[in-house]
């Protein structure tokens, strides 16, 4: 099985991801962090994702806050533990 992701640097294997408007919402945070997971020679993520991300749904604004809800994500799989990821260290940039 193959993957499309943004960038791959062989030699450090660092994984690059970026998602940015609509593709920071639907779960795309957690597809990238068990996606890059599976990639063999991965051995960091840096992610990147939008700080907040305004959309209009059903006829009302929404804001997602990407990068927040990562960071969240993140703080709460290394304090518990119980899903390790193979990564020595996930780098996530909000823009």
């Amino acid at each position: 099985m193959s993957y499309e992701i943004d960038a791959f640097h062989d030699s450090h294997g660092i994984v690059v991801e970026v998602e940015a408007g609509r593709g920071a919402r639907g779960n795309a945070t957690y597809r990238d962090i068990i996606r890059t997971s599976l990639i063999v020679d991965a051995q960091y993520l840096a992610l990147l994702l939008p700080v907040a991300y305004r959309h209009v749904s059903g006829g009302r604004e929404v804001l997602v806050r990407a990068y927040k809800e990562c960071a969240d994500l993140l703080s709460a799989l290394y304090a518990s533990q119980r899903l390790p990821l193979p990564f020595h260290g996930v780098l996530l940039v909000g823009y």
